[in-house]
This record gives C-alpha cells, sequence and structure tokens, in this order.
C-alpha cells in the first residue's frame, strides 16, 4: 500500500515489503560482523590461554549459531512477520513470555548491542587520537559489581548513535542503501585483512602453537561455557532478518536463504579472521586488548598500513552499529501493534514510514549504555539473549505436533537433532553463567523480571487475542 493510500482511505500507514535477499542477507551480514570479531579474540586469549581453543571456540559457534539460523528459518515461514523472539514465544509460551522477550530486546537485544558496538568503534579510531581509548574517560560511579565511565569515548559513541538514529528515522530504503555499502565495505575489508595478512604480512606461524598463562582461574570446561557468550556475542545477528519479515518480498523464500547465507559467509570470515589475528600476533599479546584488529595490523603491516586498517575497521563497525538501529525498532513496532508494548512505539510516520517514536527512544537509551564498561554489556548481552533464542527453539518442539505446519528438509534432518544441540549448549552456557558471573548475570535476570511485571501492570489487558 502507498503513502497515498493510506492516505485517501484514513488506513494508519503500515510497514511495506520492500526488501529482497541481497538486502536481506547483507543486514544479516552487517548484524553480525562487527564488534564482536574485532574485539572479543583478545578477552578469549586471556581465558584460553591455548590458540587451539580460541579457534575451536569460534567453530563451536558458528554451528550452534547455523544452527539456530536453521530452526529461526522455520519459525520464521510460518509466522512471517515482523518481531522475531515476540511473535514465536507469544503463539508458543502466552503473552507475558512474548512481552518479555521484546522488553529484553530493547535492552540487550539492541540498546546494548549498538552501545558496545559505538564503543568499539571510538576503540579503533584510539589508534589515531589515544584520548578516545575507553580506560582513560572519568569514572562517575564506582561499586563493587559495577563502573560508570564518561569521556571523550562516549561522547564520540552517543555521536555516532545520534547520527544512525537520525537517518533511520527518514526511510528504510534510504537506510538500506548505506547499508548495503556499508556492508560490502565491511566484507571487502575483511577479506583484504586475511589475504594480504596471510600472503604478504610479517606474521609467524609458530604463534599457533605458544600458549600463554591465563588469566582466568576457573578451569577450562567451565570457563568455555562462560567464553561461549563472548562468541554467541560475535554471532548475534544470525536471526537478524526475522525481525523484519514483515518488510521482506516473499518471506518464504528471502527469509531461509537470507539467515543461511548470511551466518555461513560470517562463520567462514571470522575463522579466517582469527587465524590472521594469530599468525599476526601470539595471544599473550592480545589478551585483554579491546581492538585486536589494530594490534594485529601493526605486527603485520607496520604502524603506516595499520592506520588504514583500523580506519576501515572502524568503518566496518559502523555497519553493525547502523543494522542494529534499523532492526530494533521493528521488533517493538511490531509488539505495539498488537497492544504489547507501549502504544508510541506502534506509530508509523507517514511521510517516511519508519516507527520514529520507537527509533528515536531505542536511541536515547543505547546513549546512556555507552557509559557501561565494554566486557560487562559482553555478558550481559549474551546472557539475556541466550535464555530468549533457547526458548525460542524449543518452541519447535510444540509448534511441529501442529498438522498444518510447514516443515524446513534442513531442520527435519536428524530430528531433533539441530533444535537439541542449540538448546543444551544455551542451557550449559546459562548455567554456568550464572555460577561464574552472578552479578552481571542478576543484571540479566533482574532486567528479565522487570519485563514481567511491566507487561502485567502497563499492558496486560490491551492485547488482543490474536498476538501474530
Amino acid at each position: 500500500m502507498s503513502v497515498a493510500s493510506d492516505a485517501s482511505t484514513g488506513a494508519a500507514p503500515t510497514l511495506v515489503r520492500q526488501l529482497g535477499v541481497v538486502s536481506a542477507t547483507a543486514l544479516v551480514v552487517s548484524n553480525m560482523i562487527g564488534t564482536g570479531i574485532f574485539t572479543t579474540s583478545g578477552f578469549l586469549a586471556g581465558d584460553l590461554g591455548q590458540p587451539w581453543l580460541v579457534l575451536g571456540i569460534w567453530v563451536v559457534g558458528a554451528i550452534v549459531a547455523l544452527a539456530g539460523a536453521f530452526c529461526y528459518s522455520e519459525l520464521g515461514v510460518n509466522f512471517p512477520s515482523s518481531g522475531g523472539e515476540y511473535v514465536y514465544l507469544t503463539q508458543a509460551y502466552g503473552l507475558t513470555f512474548g512481552f518479555m522477550s521484546g522488553w529484553v530486546s530493547f535492552f540487550a537485544g539492541f540498546s546494548a548491542p549498538i552501545a558496545a558496538a559505538s564503543l568499539a568503534f571510538a576503540e579503533y579510531l584510539a589508534h589515531f587520537y589515544p584520548q578516545l581509548h575507553q580506560e582513560t574517560a572519568p569514572v562517575v560511579f564506582a561499586s563493587s559489581w559495577l563502573t560508570l565511565r564518561l569521556g571523550p569515548a562516549q561522547y564520540v559513541a552517543a555521536g555516532v548513535i545520534g547520527a544512525f538514529t537520525l537517518l533511520n528515522c527518514v526511510g528504510l530504503s534510504r537506510v538500506a542503501r548505506v547499508q548495503n555499502i556499508l556492508t560490502a565495505t565491511k566484507i571487502l575489508v575483511v577479506l583484504a585483512f586475511i589475504g594480504f595478512g596471510l600472503v604478504v604480512g610479517t606474521g609467524d606461524w609458530s604463534h599457533f602453537q605458544m600458549a600463554t598463562e591465563r588469566t582466568s582461574s576457573t578451569s577450562l570446561g567451565p570457563q568455555f561455557a562462560i567464553s561461549l557468550f563472548w562468541v554467541y556475542f560475535g554471532y548475534s545477528g544470525w536471526n537478524a532478518a526475522t525481525y523484519i519479515a514483515e518488510e521482506l518480498r516473499q518471506p518464504h523464500r528471502t527469509l531461509p536463504i537470507a539467515l543461511a547465507l548470511g551466518t555461513g559467509l560470517v562463520a567462514l570470515l571470522y575463522v579466517g579472521l582469527n587465524i590472521a589475528f594469530l599468525y599476526g600476533t601470539d595471544l599473550g599479546s592480545m589478551k585483554g586488548v579491546v581492538a585486536v584488529g589494530s594490534l594485529a595490523a601493526a605486527k603485520l603491516f607496520g604502524p603506516e598500513i595499520s592506520g588504514l586498517f583500523s580506519l576501515l575497521m572502524a568503518i566496518a563497525i559502523l555497519s553493525t552499529v547502523n543494522a542494529m538501529v534499523t532492526i530494533g525498532p521493528r521488533v517493538y513496532y511490531a509488539m505495539a501493534r498488537n497492544g504489547a508494548f507501549f502504544g508510541f512505539a506502534g506509530k508509523v510516520s507517514p511521510r517516511f514510514r519508519t516507527p520514529v517514536p520507537a527509533i528515536l527512544i531505542q536511541g536515547l537509551c543505547a546513549m546512556l549504555m555507552t557509559l557501561t564498561p565494554f566486557p560487562q554489556l559482553v555478558v550481559y548481552i549474551g546472557f539475556s539473549l541466550t535464555f530468549f533464542t533457547v526458548l525460542a527453539v524449543s518452541s519447535l518442539f510444540l509448534f511441529r505436533r501442529q498438522p498444518s505446519w510447514q516443515r524446513l528438509g534442513v531442520v527435519s534432518f536428524a530430528w531433533p537433532a539441530i533444535p537439541l544441540l542449540f538448546v543444551l549448549v544455551g542451557v550449559w552456557m546459562i548455567g554456568y553463567g550464572i555460577m561464574l558471573q552472578p552479578a552481571v548475570s542478576a543484571a540479566a535476570v533482574i532486567t528479565i523480571a522487570a519485563g514481567a511485571l511491566a507487561y502485567h501492570l502497563a499492558v496486560k489487558g490491551r492485547h488482543p487475542v490474536d498476538a501474530s
């Protein structure tokens, strides 16, 4: 329906099916490649201490993410409307769980990752402007479980968020063009780094045999589970296209292709990029480094060329910010349209056909979250999102009992191996997260519980019978 037809009929403006396979895949790829792969390997180096474990955990993460993408493809084909987990959990477990998933998506699924990505952008720019290092920012609040900082890095991060928030307000087609360009740039940067790094870089293959002293006192088995939160953060976004299913052309075809193709491509790039990182520098030098790409580039190419790659990686991270700023408001829009979220989020601009109020409130929340330290953001994000993706994949065991359910062959293969793999790994991670990271896990649990409370106090009773 066009804007003109909306005006002539007096109907409220709605979203339009306008994105094809290329744009949907680009959204998945750009939403995945960014903060995680460019920042987490340095923390994994200290936690795991062995090169083969650092590479192996990215392979494990790829397998689990691909399993999740296959399962979400089947869910998306059967529920081809915007909202992702909100739609699936509402249909499977009821309105409270659906609302909580959207509530957590607002904080941990999008606002926090947008903040983390923007902080990572500032950290890479610190190659040129050292005052942008996050640890140099003044502390404005400190306690035994949380430290808040406000300085140049936070100002830059907030500026990036503000710019993309405004861009997303003025139309999805404009954003899609920018997104496709940024995604193409990002892939080229990653491919160039891997190719030139391994062919002409001054690295050393002996780094793959060089272990380092671990910074974690936790035994390797439980630590592997906790470290998967970092890897899941790197792979988060494999379900991106499900959030804009209502704006996809031929969603039954476009959605499975975009999820599988995007996730598979990113998995190959991630493993290749970590091989290049390890070829360029040893684990001991990587420990605790956020801008690990800048470090590896300096070792591989020297200070002059490393500056170019640092700038290009910073630009690559921008596409992650833009993708998440685009996707998040579609979740809140889908919920509000069904009376399951605050009414402002369901309003669409008649001129730009975008959910402007939802975009703006998400941008404000993300700006505030830039005050939170990067490592705490990552674990908070990983714990919260794992909980709901496990619930969503588990819903397949309920939905597949329905005679009219459309089953995808890839999920049916060796049933129920694929969804069971995803669920068991997620439960394993959540269990060790609660035991070994109690403060951050408690913050995630409080966020989830607050969502249930908000639903029953402020939203329940406004929701129609059909939430799909």
